[in-house]
C-alpha cells in the first residue's frame, strides 16, 4: 500500500498538471475568440483524440511495465507543452484571436495531446490496483484515485483561472513544463511491480508464461471476447457510451455558459470550489465503499446525477448552477469507482489494462459527436430560440431569455433524456446478468479454501 500511495502522489501532480493546461486553454481560446464553435470543437477533438487513443494505450499498459508506461505519459506531455510554448511565443496575439488561425490550433491540437498523454496513466493506475491492493480493499483504493482525481480537478480550476487571468498563457506552459520535470524526476526513485506470471506447460512439458502469448499486440478481438464472456458487461459499457453521449453537451457548453455569468477568475475559482465534491465523493467512498452491489450504486448515483441536470439551470442563478454542480461532482467518483470495481473482480488480470482502454474508447467515441454537432446547435437553434425566437415568448417569462437561456434549456432537455435511459437500463436483462455475475464471484470469493490431504 505505500508504493501504491507514492504512485498516487505522483500522478495526482501529474493530473494537475494536465488538467491545468487544458482548462486553461480552453478559457483561454473563448476568451480570445469569444465563439462557443470553437470550444465545442476544441471539446469533440478531446473526446475523439480520447476514443482513439484508448485501445493502443490499454495495450501499452497491459505490454509493457507500468513504471515505464507511466514515464513515456509524462515525457510526451512535457515535450508537447514545450512545443506548444514556443509556437506561442512566436505568434502574434492577432493571430491568436483569429478563431480560423492555423497557427492557433496547432496550439490547441499539440497542448490537447500533451494533456491526453495522462491518460496513459489512469489506464495503468487501474491495474495497478488490482497489483498492490487487496481484493476486499479494491473498491476503497478506487475511491482514492477518485479522490486525487478531486484533487487535481480542484487544484487546476483554481491555478488555471488565476493564471489566464492574472499572469496568461506564456505562464502557465513554464509551469507545466517545470512541473512535469519534477513528476519525471520523483517516478524515477520508485520501484513498481507488475502482474506475477501465471505458468503453464507446452505440449512437450516445457514451462512457458501465459503473458508471452497475452502481449502480442493491441489484439481488439481477444478483448472482445474477453469482454463477451462476462454476461452485461457490454451492456455496461454501451450504458456509459449513451451518458457520454449526453454529457458531451455538458462538456462543450459549460464553461461558455459559466463565463457567460460571472468572470473568468470567479469561474475558476469557482470550479475550484466545486471540485471538493469530487474530493468529498472520493473520500466517502475509499471509508465506506460501494456496498455489496456497486453496479447498483452506480445506477443509483446516476439516477440523482440526471436529475440534477435536469433543474440546475432552470433559472439564471449562479447559485443554483453551483450547488447542482457540486452534488453532481460528488457523485462522479462513486460511478466511476464502481465500473472500475466491477471490471476489476470480473476480468482477468492480464487484461485488465486492454479492457479498460476498450471502454474507455467505446464510452468517449460518442462525445465527439455531440460536442461537434453541439455547439453549431446552440448557436443557430437555441440560442435564438430562446433570444428572439418562440421559446422566448412561450417560457421566457420565467425562464429568462438570452444566449445563456438558450444553453440552460438544452441542458435541461438533455438531463431529461438522460434519467428516462437510466431508469430503462436498470430494468434491462444486461443489468441483471452483470448483477448477478458480480454477486457470483464475490460468493465464490469468500468460500473457504479446501483442506489439503
Amino acid at each position: 500500500m505505500k508504493t501504491f500511495h507514492l504512485i498516487l502522489a505522483n500522478s495526482l501532480v501529474a493530473f494537475v498538471v494536465n488538467n491545468f493546461v487544458w482548462f486553461a486553454v480552453t478559457f483561454w481560446v473563448f476568451l480570445e475568440t469569444r465563439s462557443v464553435i470553437a470550444t465545442s470543437i476544441m471539446a469533440g477533438v478531446f473526446t475523439l483524440t480520447v476514443a482513439f487513443s484508448g485501445f493502443l494505450l490499454g495495450s501499452l499498459v497491459d505490454r509493457y511495465p507500468k513504471k515505464r508506461v507511466m514515464m513515456l505519459s509524462s515525457v510526451v506531455s512535457l515535450v508537447l507543452y514545450t512545443i506548444a510554448g514556443l509556437i506561442f511565443i512566436t505568434t502574434s496575439s492577432e493571430e491568436l484571436k483569429d478563431a480560423s488561425s492555423v497557427r492557433l490550433w496547432v496550439f490547441i491540437v499539440l497542448t490537447l495531446l500533451g494533456a491526453i498523454g495522462g491518460n496513459l496513466r489512469g489506464i495503468a493506475i487501474s491495474t495497478l490496483v488490482t497489483i498492490l491492493v487487496p481484493e476486499d480493499e479494491r473498491d476503497k483504493a478506487n475511491g482514492l484515485v477518485g479522490t486525487a482525481n478531486g484533487v487535481a480537478f480542484l487544484g487546476a480550476s483554481i491555478f488555471s483561472g488565476l493564471a489566464v487571468g492574472y499572469l496568461g498563457m506564456s505562464w502557465v506552459l513554464g509551469i507545466a513544463v517545470v512541473a512535469s520535470l519534477l513528476v519525471i524526476a520523483h517516478l524515477a526513485t520508485l520501484t513498481i511491480p507488475g502482474f506475477p506470471k501465471k505458468i503453464r506447460h507446452s505440449h512437450d512439458g516445457e514451462p512457458e508464461h501465459e503473458h508471452d502469448h497475452d502481449h502480442q499486440g493491441v489484439d481488439v478481438r481477444g478483448t472482445i471476447r474477453a469482454i463477451r464472456l462476462v454476461p452485461g458487461l457490454f451492456g455496461l459499457i454501451f450504458f456509459h457510451t449513451f451518458n457520454n453521449f449526453l454529457g458531451g453537451i455538458f462538456m462543450s457548453l459549460m464553461d461558455a455558459y459559466g463565463l457567460l455569468l460571472v468572470s473568468v477568475q470567479v469561474w475558476g475559482i469557482l470550479w475550484g470550489v466545486l471540485s471538493l465534491g469530487f474530493i468529498v465523493g472520493g473520500m466517502v467512498v475509499a471509508k465506506y465503499g460501494l456496498g455489496k452491489n456497486p453496479l447498483r450504486t452506480l445506477f443509483l448515483a446516476n439516477i440523482v446525477m440526471w436529475t440534477i441536470c435536469s433543474v440546475f439551470t432552470l433559472q439564471a442563478s449562479i447559485v443554483l448552477l453551483a450547488i447542482g454542480m457540486f452534488v453532481w461532482l460528488c457523485l462522479i467518483p462513486a460511478v466511476e469507482a464502481a465500473e472500475q470495481t466491477i471490471l476489476q473482480k470480473v476480468v482477468e488480470p492480464e487484461r485488465q489494462g486492454r479492457v479498460f482502454g476498450f471502454a474507455q474508447s467505446v464510452e468517449q467515441a460518442a462525445s465527439p459527436i455531440t460536442a461537434f454537432l453541439i455547439g453549431p446547435i446552440a448557436q443557430l437553434i437555441f440560442i435564438p430560440f430562446m433570444t428572439t425566437g418562440a421559446g422566448a415568448d412561450t417560457i421566457g417569462a420565467w425562464f429568462g431569455t438570452g444566449t445563456d437561456r438558450g444553453l440552460a434549456l438544452l441542458f435541461t432537455v438533455a438531463g431529461l433524456i438522460g434519467l428516462a435511459v437510466t431508469l430503462l437500463a436498470m430494468r434491462s436483462n444486461a443489468y441483471r446478468s452483470l448483477s448477478e455475475r458480480y454477486t457470483k464471484e464475490e460468493q465464490e470469493q469468500e468460500l473457504p479454501e479446501p483442506t489439503p490431504a
